[in-house]
Protein backbone atom coordinates (compact mmCIF):
# COMPACT_ATOMS: atom_id res chain seq x y z
CA UNK A 1 0.00 0.00 0.00
CA UNK A 2 1.11 3.58 -0.58
CA UNK A 3 -0.22 7.10 -0.32
CA UNK A 4 -1.67 8.88 -3.35
CA UNK A 5 1.08 10.25 -5.58
CA UNK A 6 -0.01 13.88 -5.15
CA UNK A 7 0.80 13.66 -1.43
CA UNK A 8 4.45 12.81 -2.02
CA UNK A 9 6.31 15.96 -0.93
CA UNK A 10 2.93 17.64 -0.33
CA UNK A 11 3.43 21.13 1.09
CA UNK A 12 1.27 21.51 4.18
CA UNK A 13 -0.39 24.78 5.10
CA UNK A 14 1.38 26.42 8.03
CA UNK A 15 -1.21 27.65 10.53
CA UNK A 16 -0.75 30.28 13.23
CA UNK A 17 -0.41 28.84 16.73
CA UNK A 18 -2.78 29.72 19.58
CA UNK A 19 -2.08 31.53 22.84
CA UNK A 20 -1.58 28.43 24.99
CA UNK A 21 1.12 27.06 22.64
CA UNK A 22 2.83 30.45 22.29
CA UNK A 23 2.69 30.99 26.04
CA UNK A 24 4.63 27.79 26.72
CA UNK A 25 7.14 28.44 23.96
CA UNK A 26 7.87 32.04 24.94
CA UNK A 27 7.68 31.50 28.68
CA UNK A 28 5.18 34.34 28.97
CA UNK A 29 1.66 34.55 30.29
CA UNK A 30 -0.96 34.78 27.52
CA UNK A 31 -1.93 38.27 28.68
CA UNK A 32 1.70 39.39 28.24
CA UNK A 33 1.78 38.38 24.56
CA UNK A 34 0.91 40.97 21.92
CA UNK A 35 -0.60 38.75 19.24
CA UNK A 36 -0.72 40.60 15.93
CA UNK A 37 -0.02 37.71 13.56
CA UNK A 38 -3.32 36.05 12.60
CA UNK A 39 -5.85 38.82 11.81
CA UNK A 40 -7.94 37.85 14.83
CA UNK A 41 -10.40 40.26 16.42
CA UNK A 42 -8.76 41.55 19.63
CA UNK A 43 -12.15 42.33 21.20
CA UNK A 44 -13.51 38.81 20.84
CA UNK A 45 -17.19 37.92 20.46
CA UNK A 46 -20.21 39.84 21.72
CA UNK A 47 -20.91 39.25 25.45
CA UNK A 48 -24.26 37.71 24.48
CA UNK A 49 -22.40 34.97 22.62
CA UNK A 50 -20.69 33.73 25.77
CA UNK A 51 -24.00 33.80 27.62
CA UNK A 52 -25.72 31.87 24.83
CA UNK A 53 -22.97 29.25 24.74
CA UNK A 54 -23.34 28.72 28.49
CA UNK A 55 -27.04 28.03 28.04
CA UNK A 56 -26.77 25.55 25.17
CA UNK A 57 -29.25 22.70 25.38
CA UNK A 58 -29.05 19.39 23.58
CA UNK A 59 -25.32 19.37 22.87
CA UNK A 60 -25.68 15.59 22.95
CA UNK A 61 -27.80 15.86 19.78
CA UNK A 62 -26.32 16.34 16.31
CA UNK A 63 -26.78 19.84 14.87
CA UNK A 64 -29.12 20.80 12.04
CA UNK A 65 -27.32 19.53 8.92
CA UNK A 66 -28.72 22.45 6.90
CA UNK A 67 -28.13 25.22 9.47
CA UNK A 68 -31.63 26.45 8.71
CA UNK A 69 -32.03 29.04 11.45
CA UNK A 70 -28.59 30.48 10.76
CA UNK A 71 -29.26 30.66 7.02
CA UNK A 72 -32.59 32.35 7.64
CA UNK A 73 -30.87 35.08 9.63
CA UNK A 74 -28.05 35.31 7.11
CA UNK A 75 -30.64 35.95 4.40
CA UNK A 76 -31.75 39.05 6.29
CA UNK A 77 -28.16 40.10 7.03
CA UNK A 78 -27.05 39.80 3.39
CA UNK A 79 -30.28 40.43 1.45
CA UNK A 80 -29.72 37.10 -0.33
CA UNK A 81 -32.36 34.36 -0.40
CA UNK A 82 -31.34 31.49 1.86
CA UNK A 83 -31.68 29.01 -1.03
CA UNK A 84 -28.36 30.40 -2.30
CA UNK A 85 -26.64 30.21 1.10
CA UNK A 86 -24.62 27.47 2.78
CA UNK A 87 -22.77 27.56 6.11
CA UNK A 88 -19.50 25.79 6.79
CA UNK A 89 -16.86 25.13 9.40
CA UNK A 90 -15.17 28.35 8.41
CA UNK A 91 -15.02 29.56 4.83
CA UNK A 92 -12.03 27.18 4.50
CA UNK A 93 -14.39 24.19 4.47
CA UNK A 94 -16.46 25.76 1.71
CA UNK A 95 -13.36 26.39 -0.43
CA UNK A 96 -12.45 22.73 -0.12
CA UNK A 97 -16.03 21.58 -0.77
CA UNK A 98 -16.42 23.73 -3.88
CA UNK A 99 -13.17 22.43 -5.38
CA UNK A 100 -14.08 18.86 -4.49
CA UNK A 101 -17.30 19.24 -6.47
CA UNK A 102 -15.82 21.08 -9.47
CA UNK A 103 -12.39 19.60 -10.11
CA UNK A 104 -11.53 16.54 -12.15
CA UNK A 105 -7.92 15.24 -11.93
CA UNK A 106 -5.66 17.63 -13.75
CA UNK A 107 -8.09 20.56 -13.88
CA UNK A 108 -6.55 23.95 -13.27
CA UNK A 109 -7.35 26.76 -10.85
CA UNK A 110 -6.21 30.34 -11.40
CA UNK A 111 -4.61 32.04 -8.40
CA UNK A 112 -3.37 35.63 -8.00
CA UNK A 113 -0.54 35.62 -5.46
CA UNK A 114 0.42 36.97 -3.08
CA UNK A 115 -2.89 35.98 -1.56
CA UNK A 116 -4.51 33.55 0.89
CA UNK A 117 -2.60 30.26 0.85
CA UNK A 118 -5.60 27.95 1.20
CA UNK A 119 -6.60 28.35 -2.46
CA UNK A 120 -3.45 26.63 -3.70
CA UNK A 121 -3.49 24.16 -0.80
CA UNK A 122 -7.06 23.00 -1.46
CA UNK A 123 -6.52 22.85 -5.21
CA UNK A 124 -3.63 20.41 -4.79
CA UNK A 125 -5.57 18.53 -2.13
CA UNK A 126 -8.37 17.98 -4.64
CA UNK A 127 -6.19 16.74 -7.50
CA UNK A 128 -6.04 20.03 -9.38
CA UNK A 129 -3.17 22.16 -10.65
CA UNK A 130 -2.46 25.81 -9.89
CA UNK A 131 -1.93 28.54 -12.47
CA UNK A 132 -0.39 31.62 -10.88
CA UNK A 133 -0.77 35.12 -12.28
CA UNK A 134 1.18 37.36 -9.93
CA UNK A 135 -0.32 40.64 -8.78
CA UNK A 136 1.11 43.98 -9.79
CA UNK A 137 3.63 45.79 -7.62
CA UNK A 138 0.80 47.66 -5.86
CA UNK A 139 -0.93 44.29 -5.25
CA UNK A 140 -3.77 45.00 -7.68
CA UNK A 141 -4.65 42.10 -9.96
CA UNK A 142 -2.99 41.94 -13.37
CA UNK A 143 -6.31 41.99 -15.22
CA UNK A 144 -4.97 41.55 -18.73
CA UNK A 145 -2.73 38.65 -17.72
CA UNK A 146 -5.63 37.00 -15.88
CA UNK A 147 -7.87 37.34 -18.95
CA UNK A 148 -5.16 36.00 -21.24
CA UNK A 149 -4.53 33.00 -19.00
CA UNK A 150 -8.24 32.18 -18.91
CA UNK A 151 -8.36 32.40 -22.71
CA UNK A 152 -5.24 30.28 -23.21
CA UNK A 153 -5.55 27.65 -20.49
CA UNK A 154 -9.25 27.46 -19.55
CA UNK A 155 -9.02 27.16 -15.74
CA UNK A 156 -12.21 26.03 -14.04
CA UNK A 157 -11.96 28.40 -11.08
CA UNK A 158 -10.51 31.85 -10.39
CA UNK A 159 -9.94 32.84 -6.76
CA UNK A 160 -10.00 36.51 -5.79
CA UNK A 161 -9.84 37.97 -2.29
CA UNK A 162 -11.32 41.40 -1.62
CA UNK A 163 -9.90 42.95 0.49
CA UNK A 164 -6.90 40.84 -0.41
CA UNK A 165 -4.81 39.10 2.21
CA UNK A 166 -2.01 40.13 2.91
CA UNK A 167 -2.24 43.70 1.55
CA UNK A 168 -5.87 44.77 2.09
CA UNK A 169 -6.49 45.80 -1.53
CA UNK A 170 -10.07 45.84 -2.96
CA UNK A 171 -11.01 44.65 -6.43
CA UNK A 172 -13.06 47.19 -8.36
CA UNK A 173 -16.58 46.51 -9.58
CA UNK A 174 -15.42 47.16 -13.13
CA UNK A 175 -12.73 44.49 -12.89
CA UNK A 176 -15.12 42.00 -11.30
CA UNK A 177 -17.81 42.52 -13.96
CA UNK A 178 -15.22 42.08 -16.70
CA UNK A 179 -14.04 38.79 -15.20
CA UNK A 180 -17.59 37.52 -14.75
CA UNK A 181 -18.05 37.69 -18.53
CA UNK A 182 -15.39 34.99 -18.93
CA UNK A 183 -15.89 31.18 -18.90
CA UNK A 184 -14.62 30.58 -15.37
CA UNK A 185 -16.11 30.20 -11.90
CA UNK A 186 -15.15 33.35 -10.01
CA UNK A 187 -14.82 32.80 -6.25
CA UNK A 188 -14.75 36.11 -4.41
CA UNK A 189 -13.51 35.70 -0.85
CA UNK A 190 -14.81 38.56 1.30
CA UNK A 191 -13.43 37.44 4.65
CA UNK A 192 -12.50 41.04 5.53
CA UNK A 193 -15.30 42.97 3.82
CA UNK A 194 -16.77 44.18 7.13
CA UNK A 195 -13.66 46.29 7.74
CA UNK A 196 -14.49 48.47 4.73
CA UNK A 197 -17.23 50.30 6.66
CA UNK A 198 -18.42 51.14 10.16
CA UNK A 199 -22.02 49.90 9.97
CA UNK A 200 -23.82 46.77 8.71
CA UNK A 201 -25.43 48.89 5.98
CA UNK A 202 -21.94 49.84 4.82
CA UNK A 203 -21.01 46.17 4.64
CA UNK A 204 -24.06 45.42 2.51
CA UNK A 205 -23.11 48.15 0.07
CA UNK A 206 -19.48 47.03 -0.18
CA UNK A 207 -20.12 43.27 -0.43
CA UNK A 208 -20.91 41.67 -3.78
CA UNK A 209 -22.77 38.74 -2.25
CA UNK A 210 -26.04 40.18 -3.59
CA UNK A 211 -24.70 39.70 -7.12
CA UNK A 212 -24.69 35.90 -6.83
CA UNK A 213 -28.30 35.31 -7.97
CA UNK A 214 -27.55 37.38 -11.10
CA UNK A 215 -24.46 35.42 -12.21
CA UNK A 216 -24.18 31.69 -12.82
CA UNK A 217 -20.41 31.79 -12.31
CA UNK A 218 -20.03 33.80 -9.09
CA UNK A 219 -19.44 32.48 -5.56
CA UNK A 220 -19.00 34.86 -2.63
CA UNK A 221 -17.56 33.64 0.67
CA UNK A 222 -17.87 35.37 4.05
CA UNK A 223 -16.89 34.48 7.62
CA UNK A 224 -17.63 35.21 11.27
CA UNK A 225 -13.97 34.75 12.22
CA UNK A 226 -12.87 38.36 11.82
CA UNK A 227 -15.62 40.93 12.42
CA UNK A 228 -17.57 38.77 14.91
CA UNK A 229 -14.54 37.43 16.80
CA UNK A 230 -15.44 33.75 16.29
CA UNK A 231 -12.19 32.47 14.77
CA UNK A 232 -11.91 29.73 17.38
CA UNK A 233 -15.38 28.36 16.63
CA UNK A 234 -14.91 28.06 12.85
CA UNK A 235 -18.07 29.28 11.15
CA UNK A 236 -18.36 30.84 7.72
CA UNK A 237 -20.82 30.90 4.87
CA UNK A 238 -21.13 31.45 1.17
CA UNK A 239 -23.57 32.30 -1.58
CA UNK A 240 -23.48 29.93 -4.55
CA UNK A 241 -25.17 29.79 -7.96
CA UNK A 242 -28.46 27.90 -7.79
CA UNK A 243 -27.33 25.23 -10.26
CA UNK A 244 -24.49 24.01 -8.02
CA UNK A 245 -26.24 24.15 -4.65
CA UNK A 246 -27.87 20.66 -4.83
CA UNK A 247 -24.49 19.05 -5.48
CA UNK A 248 -22.87 20.97 -2.64
CA UNK A 249 -25.60 19.80 -0.26
CA UNK A 250 -25.06 16.22 -1.40
CA UNK A 251 -21.27 16.39 -1.06
CA UNK A 252 -20.80 18.25 2.22
CA UNK A 253 -20.21 16.58 5.57
CA UNK A 254 -23.65 16.15 7.17
CA UNK A 255 -23.05 17.93 10.51
CA UNK A 256 -20.35 20.37 9.49
CA UNK A 257 -21.37 23.38 11.64
CA UNK A 258 -21.41 22.33 15.29
CA UNK A 259 -24.07 23.53 17.73
CA UNK A 260 -21.74 25.96 19.51
CA UNK A 261 -20.58 27.62 16.28
CA UNK A 262 -24.13 27.73 14.98
CA UNK A 263 -25.47 29.42 18.12
CA UNK A 264 -22.55 31.83 18.30
CA UNK A 265 -23.14 32.93 14.71
CA UNK A 266 -26.88 33.41 15.25
CA UNK A 267 -26.27 35.41 18.42
CA UNK A 268 -23.65 37.54 16.62
CA UNK A 269 -26.23 38.47 14.01
CA UNK A 270 -28.45 39.61 16.88
CA UNK A 271 -25.59 41.68 18.37
CA UNK A 272 -24.73 43.88 15.40
CA UNK A 273 -24.63 47.13 17.37
CA UNK A 274 -21.95 45.83 19.73
CA UNK A 275 -19.91 44.13 17.02
CA UNK A 276 -20.08 47.01 14.56
CA UNK A 277 -18.76 49.29 17.31
CA UNK A 278 -15.75 46.97 17.61
CA UNK A 279 -15.28 47.10 13.85
CA UNK A 280 -15.37 50.90 14.04
CA UNK A 281 -12.64 50.89 16.69
CA UNK A 282 -10.50 48.54 14.61
CA UNK A 283 -10.90 50.78 11.56
CA UNK A 284 -9.96 53.87 13.56
CA UNK A 285 -6.94 52.14 15.09
CA UNK A 286 -5.92 50.89 11.65
CA UNK A 287 -5.62 54.47 10.40
CA UNK A 288 -3.76 55.59 13.52
CA UNK A 289 -1.36 52.65 13.29
CA UNK A 290 -0.77 53.31 9.58
CA UNK A 291 0.34 56.84 10.44
CA UNK A 292 2.66 55.62 13.20
CA UNK A 293 4.19 52.92 11.00
CA UNK A 294 4.76 55.49 8.25
CA UNK A 295 7.11 57.32 10.64
CA UNK A 296 9.31 54.24 11.15
CA UNK A 297 12.20 54.84 8.71
CA UNK A 298 12.74 51.19 7.83
CA UNK A 299 9.06 50.36 7.15
CA UNK A 300 6.81 51.10 4.20
CA UNK A 301 3.19 50.32 5.14
CA UNK A 302 0.57 49.76 2.44
CA UNK A 303 -2.95 51.24 2.73
CA UNK A 304 -5.43 48.57 3.79
CA UNK A 305 -9.20 48.05 3.83
CA UNK A 306 -8.86 45.03 6.15
CA UNK A 307 -7.86 44.48 9.79
CA UNK A 308 -4.15 44.30 9.06
CA UNK A 309 -1.37 46.34 7.50
CA UNK A 310 1.31 44.92 5.23
CA UNK A 311 4.76 46.52 5.60
CA UNK A 312 7.82 46.27 3.40
CA UNK A 313 10.94 46.14 5.56
CA UNK A 314 13.88 48.16 4.29
CA UNK A 315 17.60 48.05 5.13
CA UNK A 316 17.22 45.16 7.59
CA UNK A 317 16.05 41.57 7.04
CA UNK A 318 12.37 41.05 7.83
CA UNK A 319 13.21 37.81 9.67
CA UNK A 320 15.49 39.79 11.99
CA UNK A 321 12.67 42.24 12.72
CA UNK A 322 10.21 39.42 13.31
CA UNK A 323 12.55 37.73 15.80
CA UNK A 324 13.41 41.04 17.46
CA UNK A 325 9.70 41.62 18.13
CA UNK A 326 9.20 38.00 19.17
CA UNK A 327 11.85 38.39 21.89
CA UNK A 328 9.67 41.18 23.27
CA UNK A 329 6.52 39.06 23.17
CA UNK A 330 5.13 40.74 20.06
CA UNK A 331 3.91 38.41 17.32
CA UNK A 332 3.69 39.58 13.69
CA UNK A 333 3.33 37.59 10.48
CA UNK A 334 6.54 37.08 8.51
CA UNK A 335 6.61 35.74 4.95
CA UNK A 336 9.27 33.57 3.39
CA UNK A 337 7.88 33.62 -0.15
CA UNK A 338 9.63 35.15 -3.18
CA UNK A 339 6.77 37.62 -3.76
CA UNK A 340 6.93 38.88 -0.17
CA UNK A 341 10.62 38.54 0.41
CA UNK A 342 11.07 41.28 2.96
CA UNK A 343 7.59 41.94 4.30
CA UNK A 344 5.73 41.58 7.57
CA UNK A 345 1.99 41.80 8.17
CA UNK A 346 0.67 43.40 11.35
CA UNK A 347 -2.86 42.62 12.52
CA UNK A 348 -4.83 45.45 14.10
CA UNK A 349 -4.94 45.03 17.88
CA UNK A 350 -5.97 47.29 20.72
CA UNK A 351 -4.34 50.67 21.22
CA UNK A 352 -2.18 49.32 24.08
CA UNK A 353 -0.85 46.60 21.76
CA UNK A 354 0.08 49.24 19.22
CA UNK A 355 1.89 51.32 21.82
CA UNK A 356 4.08 48.35 22.73
CA UNK A 357 4.70 47.60 19.06
CA UNK A 358 5.67 51.16 18.14
CA UNK A 359 7.88 51.52 21.22
CA UNK A 360 9.76 48.36 20.23
CA UNK A 361 10.08 49.52 16.62
CA UNK A 362 11.37 52.94 17.67
CA UNK A 363 13.94 51.38 19.98
CA UNK A 364 15.43 49.40 17.12
CA UNK A 365 18.41 51.38 15.88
Amino acid sequence: MKIAERFIDFQKYTPIEPFEVLSKRLGRKPEDIVKLDANENPYGPAPEVKIALGKLDFINIYPDPESRELREQLATFTNVDQKFLMAGAGADELIDLLLRVLLEPGDTVLNCPPTFGMYAFDTLLNNGSILNVNRNSDFSINLQAVKQTISDQSPKVLFLTSPNNPDGNLISDEELVELLQLPVMVVLDEAYIEFTGDQPEDWKSKSRIQWVPQFSNLVVLRTFSKWAGLAGLRVGYGAFPEWIIPTLWAAKQPYNVNVAANQAAITSLQSLSYLSNNVRKIRQDREKLFGLLSNIPYLQPFPSEANFILCQVKNIPAIFLKNYLLDRGIMVRYYETPLLKNYIRISIGKSGDHQKLIQALEELK
